[in-house]
C-alpha cells in the first residue's frame, strides 16, 4: 500500500505483470482489520472494484446503443410500420436531433441524447468517487491504516480503466464504432469527454496524495526519492495540455499546431503513466488492452491502404472555380453517397505523414458504364495542406501527386435514402459537394425504373445549395452531365429540384427566382436524343432552411429522408426542425409519419 518506490528509479524489481495481493492484518485488531478490509475500502482489491466496474459501466452503454441500433436496422417492414414503433423510433430520433445552444457564451451543447449519456457517466463516477467512505484513512502518529487516501486510490483505478476507451474512441476503424453504428468522426465528443472524467479523476487522484504528505512532514522527501510522484506530475501535465487544447475555439486557432502536438503530447502521457502505475495490481493489464484494440485499430487501415487500394494511385487537381478545387483519383471500388475517405497526399512535405478526411462527391460507375470509376472530391481550400494543393492547382492544372487512400467511412446510416418517400439534401458552403451522390443515384434509379417499366413511383429529391462560390452551377451542372454520359443516361426525372442559392450576390427585394439559362442542347453516347435541361434553379440571397425543412416535414404520411452538410449554426436550424417533427410523430400530430436525419459538419 505504500506508494514509496524502491529498486530502480523506473520500476520497482523484480518485474512483474501484477504485484503480490499478499496481505496480513497482524498489527490491527480485529475491528480495526474489519474496518480496513471493507468491500469499498480494500487497496489490495481497489481494482477489482473501481476499475472493473468502470469497465462495465463503458460496456453497458455500448451495449445498450447496439441492441438500439441493430434494432432499428433489422426490424421487419411490418413492425416499422406500427404505430408504437413509430412513436419510438421518433422519441430516440428526438433525443438524438434536439439540441440547446448557449448563444450568450457561444457553446455548442451536444443533442440531448449526447447529453443524457454524458450526464448518466458524470453520475456514476460522481457516486463512485464521493460515495464510498472515508476519503482519507483516519491515521493517527502511531497507527497507520495505509499511505494512499481512499478517496485517491478508487479514483485512480477509474481514471486507469478510462484509457482504453479513451485511445480507441477517436480511431477511425475500431470496435465501438461497428457495433454501434455511430462512425468514428461522430465518436469524437465521446473521446473528448471521456478525456475530461479521466482528467478529472487524475486530479481527484493527485491532490489527496500531496494533502496527506504534507500532514505527515514528508513531502519534500517523497518529491525528491520517489519517482512515482514526478512521473505522475509529468502525466497530468501531457494530458492538461491534451485537454485544454481541445477546446474548440483554442483548438480552431492552433488547429496545424495541435495536430502536430497532439501525438507527441499522447505519446508522453501514456509512457509517464505506464511507468507510473509500476505494475501495481492489475494495472499494466489496462495498458495492454490498450495497446490491442489500438493496434487492430491502426493497423486495418494501414493494411487496407497498401493492400486493397495499393501504392499506384495518383490524385490530381483542377481549379473549377475561384473557391473550389477538384480533386480527382481514378480508382476500382465500391461507396455509397455521403461517405469519406482519407487521403495521404506523398512528395507535401510534412503534410504526406498524416490523412486527411474528404467527403466523396461521386459514385461509381455502373457495370453497363464506360470507363472507369473516379473518386472526385469538390474541396474549399482553407489553410494548411489544401491552399498548398489549390495554388499548385493554379498554376498547373491538372497536376497530379501520388496518394495513399483509405476508406470508405461513414454515411447514411440504417436503410438507403432513397427508400423514404421524400428526399431533401441541404448543403451549405463546402458541403455542396455532398448532395451530388444523392443526386446521381435519383438519376440511376430513375433510368433503371424507366427501363424495366416500374410503375412504383420513384421518390422526389430536393436539393437546396447555399454558396458563395459563383461558379458553383457551372461546375454542378457539368459533373452531372458527365455522369449522365458516363452511364449511358438520356433522361432528367421529374421528380428532381435543385435550387442553388448564391450567398455572394446581394439580394433581390422581390426575392424572386433567377434561373439559369438554357444550357444547349447535349448529345450523349452519339445519340440525337436531347437530354431535358436540369432542373437547377438559381436564387440570390440566403435560403430559409427552417421553412424549407418544415415544410418537407409537413407533407402528410411521408417519409422524409433528410440530408444536411454545413457549418454549425446551420445544421442547429435543421436539427430543431427534425426534432420537432419527431414530437409531431410522438404526438399523432398532422405530418410526416417518419423522419431521418443524417448530417456533417462543414465549419
Amino acid at each position: 500500500m505504500d506508494m514509496a518506490m524502491t529498486g530502480t528509479p523506473w520500476l520497482d524489481q523484480p518485474v512483474m505483470l501484477h504485484s503480490s495481493r499478499a496481505d496480513s492484518c497482524s498489527k490491527f485488531t480485529a475491528a480495526q482489520c474489519a474496518y480496513r478490509n471493507y468491500h469499498w475500502r480494500y487497496w489490495y482489491e481497489a481494482d477489482h472494484v473501481f476499475a472493473l466496474s468502470t469497465v462495465y459501466f463503458f460496456v453497458a452503454v455500448i451495449g445498450v446503443c447496439f441492441v438500439g441500433f441493430y434494432s432499428q436496422r433489422l426490424a421487419p417492414a411490418s413492425l416499422r410500420e406500427k404505430a408504437w414503433w413509430r412513436k419510438l423510433v421518433a422519441g430516440l430520433r428526438f433525443l438524438a436531433y434536439r439540441r440547446y445552444d448557449v448563444s450568450a457564451i457561444r457553446w455548442h451543447v451536444p443533442s440531448l441524447g449526447v447529453s443524457f449519456l454524458l450526464f448518466i457517466g458524470a453520475i456514476f463516477f460522481l457516486a463512485m468517487t464521493l460515495g464510498p467512505q472515508p476519503y482519507y484513512w483516519p491515521n493517527t502518529r502511531t497507527l497507520s491504516y495505509g499511505s494512499s487516501p481512499p478517496i485517491a486510490t478508487r479514483t485512480g483505478w477509474m481514471a486507469l480503466a478510462c484509457l482504453p476507451f479513451m485511445i480507441i474512441l477517436p480511431t477511425k476503424a475500431n470496435m465501438i464504432a461497428s457495433l454501434t453504428g455511430v462512425s468514428h468522426e461522430r465518436l469524437i465528443v465521446f473521446h473528448n469527454w471521456v478525456g475530461w472524467a479521466m482528467f478529472v479523476l487524475a486530479l481527484v487522484h493527485t491532490f489527496p496524495f500531496i494533502v496527506f504528505h504534507i500532514w505527515k512532514g514528508d513531502m519534500v522527501n517523497m518529491w525528491n526519492t520517489s519517482v512515482v510522484y514526478w512521473t505522475g506530475v509529468v502525466t497530468i501535465i501531457a494530458q492538461a495540455y491534451l485537454q485544454v487544447f481541445s477546446i474548440r475555439f483554442i483548438r480552431d486557432r492552433f488547429y496545424e499546431f495541435f495536430k502536430v502536438t497532439h501525438y507527441i503530447a499522447a505519446i508522453v502521457f501514456v509512457v509517464f503513466f505506464f511507468i507510473h502505475c509500476d505494475f501495481r495490481l492489475s494495472s499494466w493489464d489496462y495498458f495492454i488492452a490498450t495497446g490491442v484494440l489500438y493496434s487492430l485499430s491502426f493497423l486495418y487501415p494501414q493494411l487496407r491502404t497498401y493492400f486493397e487500394f495499393g501504392l499506384s494511385h495518383r490524385a490530381s487537381f483542377t481549379m473549377v472555380s475561384d473557391l473550389t478545387l477538384k480533386v480527382t483519383i481514378p480508382i476500382d471500388t465500391a461507396w455509397r453517397p455521403g461517405q469519406h475517405m482519407f487521403l495521404r497526399f506523398v512528395h507535401m512535405g510534412l503534410h504526406a505523414f498524416t490523412a486527411h478526411p474528404f467527403t466523396i462527391s461521386s459514385l461509381p460507375l455502373t457495370r453497363d458504364s464506360t470507363g472507369n470509376s473516379k473518386l472526385t472530391f469538390y474541396v474549399h481550400p482553407r489553410s494548411g495542406i489544401t491552399a498548398r494543393l489549390a495554388q499548385s492547382a493554379v498554376k498547373q492544372p491538372g497536376f497530379s501527386v501520388p496518394v495513399l487512400i483509405d476508406g470508405p467511412y461513414g454515411g447514411v446510416q440504417g436503410r438507403p435514402l432513397y427508400t423514404y418517400d421524400h428526399n431533401l439534401i441541404v448543403a451549405c458552403g463546402a458541403g455542396a459537394g455532398l448532395s451530388l451522390p444523392f443526386v446521381m443515384e435519383s438519376l440511376l434509379r430513375s433510368a433503371w425504373q424507366a427501363r424495366t417499366e416500374n410503375k412504383k413511383l420513384v421518390n422526389k429529391i430536393q436539393v437546396v445549395i447555399a454558396t458563395r462560390d459563383m461558379q458553383l452551377v457551372q461546375w454542378y451542372k457539368e459533373a452531372l452531365l458527365e455522369y449522365l454520359e458516363e452511364n449511358g443516361l438520356e433522361m432528367v426525372p421529374e421528380n428532381l429540384d435543385i435550387s442553388v442559392y448564391q450567398t455572394g450576390r446581394p439580394e433581390s427585394k422581390s426575392n424572386s427566382t433567377s434561373k439559369d439559362p438554357e444550357r444547349p442542347k447535349e448529345k450523349l453516347n452519339g445519340n440525337s436524343e436531347v437530354v431535358r435541361r436540369l432542373p437547377i434553379n438559381v436564387f440570390c440571397g440566403r435560403p430559409d432552411i427552417a421553412t424549407i425543412v418544415r415544410d418537407a416535414t409537413l407533407q402528410p404520411g411521408h417519409a422524409i429522408g433528410i440530408v444536411a452538410c454545413g457549418p454549425g449554426e446551420v445544421l442547429k436550424i435543421v436539427h430543431d426542425e427534425a426534432a420537432a417533427a419527431q414530437l409531431r410523430v410522438v404526438r399523432s400530430k398532422a405530418g410526416a409519419r417518419e423522419v431521418y436525419l443524417h448530417s456533417e459538419v462543414f465549419s
